[in-house]
């Protein structure tokens, strides 16, 4: 059967999102008013109802992050803000709290997909999250292929979405309590401090200082281009880009090299894959990854554990690699190299302090560059990198893409006059005039006006006016064919684009196991589920929708506690370990390591932070200390 890939894009405002879609994104993620998982990336109901618009006209998808826990005084804030987007015409939310399963809620009539907040790294809790009413669930970023491709075997009914591109958090999400803990500025409420960039020193049961001044928990970005048809035969449909935060030059580019690539994977396999949306983007640049923010680029687990992960020295971006320091003079240096280089270009490189240092270049003569000043720390055979390119920049600043969704025409001559018809994905047969033979051939007006589409989404591939050229029809009637027909077209879009993501998923079969809802889930089993703040539970409905499926949980949010009584609160899980990505990991044959446990980071100010290395679930556990 024929399966629908999705590339699924950020989109920190309206402007952005409509950039998504025209460089090749089959759906856009954007924050709700309130209540998403990046409180910086707020919209309005109107922009939010504009960009489904321009979306839907595509059949592309327009989801709206309303992942956070919601306290009991928001609840009926966060009712009205759901049943504002349900009017805008929003194609799904997604959603980390269980009070939007309640049946007071105002979303039995939209789509729901389990947020990665919702930390789903079993197929028995994805089966759990389907049968509560959930069609798509958003992946844990540290699943393998192979882990994915399980969930998909043993749960094929639910839609899975995975993270293909962008930043990565060091704990599974959802379950990280460390900014909340020390800042007061809860990731689960949107406000994450990003503890996991700030510098450590690690530090043995001794307290020995074993390193200092490093970023232990900072890992690169993630990059799965070239991963993308492993993943849709693994069984996931959405190809998700972090990065709701980032700018729309990001965006451009990476929408547009993972477009590509996807598309590629259909060209080969066209029997099996196809696109979500509608259109063909025509580009003006060539994408390129090393261009754009990151922090270097991993695939993360995808096929196991590995060194190399984390970013110890920065978590900045370093750019492209661009050669090394050839001379250097008062004023210039000289760079050995193929890179070109443009005047106000940024370049860097890690000084001997493990410092990432920057400059800007004021002038480019060849290789031969002129820093607005010189630079310490430089010496000859240092490895520079770019992580301001110029050139790139103008580029992609301007006009970059467009697409356009090819339609066909045919023009037939009726008993009583004429009709129009044109086929996309759909027909349109429009109401005849009277004929009138012409003076001389009309083909030539005939197809100028009605392929006069200007700034609609449509672009007319062929046209075959089946001898109707011998007829005068007036220019007027032309006109008013084309109008009709493409209001009609768009119409019937957008009615579509909705019917779809309101009834069954457009990306997986039928599965109707005659079950109602609240029946399948009185079957379902259980996740391995304990009283813990860790369920996340911040309000009475919540509390009430466990408590409906027999779950009874006495214990409230850490953000309502910040991890009292507890002395010790755990306060990050995460499959990265620092003990494996220093080499010393016995489970994989590395050498034993020469430190007293247990291990600690140490911020600057003095506070600690127990490592806990449970080797029986490959996990590395955080705990606060006093």
């Amino acid at each position: 059967m024929m399966r629908k890939l999705e590339l699924l894009a950020p989109a920190k405002d309206l402007a952005t999102g409509i950039a998504a879609i025209d460089h090749g994104a089959d759906a856009v993620y954007i924050g709700a008013p309130r209540y998403g998982a990046r409180a910086a990336a707020g919209n309005t109901i109107a922009d939010i109802a504009e960009l489904c618009r321009y979306a839907h006209q595509f059949m592309a998808r327009v989801y709206v992050t309303t992942n956070t826990i919601v306290y009991d005084d928001e609840l009926e804030d966060v009712k009205r803000m759901v049943s504002e987007l349900k009017q805008a015409g929003v194609d799904a939310l997604l959603v980390q709290d269980m009070a939007f399963l309640i049946p007071s809620f105002p979303t039995k009539d939209i789509t729901l997909h389990a947020s990665t907040q919702t930390d789903n790294r079993t197929a028995e809790k994805v089966a759990w999250l389907r049968d509560m009413g959930f069609r798509r669930v958003v992946l844990a970023r540290e699943l393998s292929v192979d882990e994915i491709r399980d969930i998909h075997t043993r749960v094929p009914d639910v839609e899975l979405e995975a993270f293909v591109h962008g930043a990565l958090c060091v704990s599974y999400s959802g379950v990280c309590y460390a900014s909340q803990y020390c800042m007061k500025r809860s990731a689960n409420r949107g406000e994450c401090a990003q503890m996991c960039r700030m510098k450590y020193d690690l530090v043995d049961g001794e307290g020995k200082v074993i390193d200092s001044g490093r970023h232990f928990l900072s890992l690169k970005d993630m990059c799965r281009i070239d991963y993308l048809e492993e993943l849709a035969d693994a069984g996931v449909v959405s190809f998700k880009i972090e990065g709701r935060l980032k700018g729309i030059d990001y965006v451009k580019n990476v929408v547009s090299a993972y477009s590509q690539r996807l598309n590629d994977v259909i060209a080969r396999r066209p029997e099996e894959y196809c696109r979500a949306s509608l259109g063909r983007v025509t580009y003006h640049f060539t994408p390129d990854l090393v261009k754009t923010f990151n922090r270097g680029y991993t695939d993360y687990f995808l096929h196991g554990r590995k060194v190399g992960i984390a970013s110890f020295d920065t978590p900045k971006a370093k750019g492209e690699y661009v050669g090394t320091v050839k001379t250097i003079m008062s004023k210039a240096l000289v760079v050995a190299g193929t890179a070109a280089f443009a005047n106000g270009d940024g370049l860097c490189f890690m000084n001997d302090e493990r410092q990432l240092v920057g400059f800007r270049v004021n002038r480019a003569d060849g290789n031969h560059l002129f820093p607005l000043s010189m630079p310490q720390g430089l010496w000859v055979g240092m490895r520079l990198y770019r992580n301001n390119d110029e050139a790139f920049g103008k580029l992609i600043a301007g006009k970059t893409a467009e697409r356009k969704i090819p339609i066909t025409m045919d023009v037939h001559e009726t008993e009583d006059g004429f009709s129009l018809t044109i086929l996309s994905s759909f027909t349109f047969h429009l109401s005849s005039i009277e004929k009138e033979l012409a003076q001389k051939p009309q083909d030539e007006n005939i197809i100028r006006q009605l392929t006069k589409l200007g700034n609609t989404p449509f672009v007319c591939e062929d046209i075959q006016l089946n001898g109707v050229g011998r007829y005068f029809i007036p220019s007027k009637v032309l006109t008013e064919w084309r109008r009709a027909a493409i209001e009609g077209l768009q119409k019937c879009l957008w009615e579509s684009a909705n019917a779809t993501c309101r009834g069954r998923s457009a990306y997986l079969p039928a599965a109707d196991n005659g079950q109602t809802l609240d029946k399948r889930r009185s079957q379902t089993a259980m996740w391995d589920v304990k009283p813990s703040y860790l369920n996340n539970v911040a309000n009475h409905l919540a509390q009430q929708f466990y408590e409906s499926q027999g779950i009874f949980l006495s214990v409230d949010a850490f953000e309502l506690t910040n991890g009292k009584p507890l002395a010790e609160p755990l306060l990050m899980q995460c499959r990265y370990c620092i003990r494996h990505e220093l080499g010393f990991c016995t489970q994989q044959g590395h050498r034993q390591m020469p430190w007293r446990s247990p291990l600690f980071l140490r911020l600057s100010d003095g506070r600690r932070f127990r490592l806990q290395f449970d080797c029986q679930k490959c996990q590395m556990n955080i705990y606060a200390t006093t």
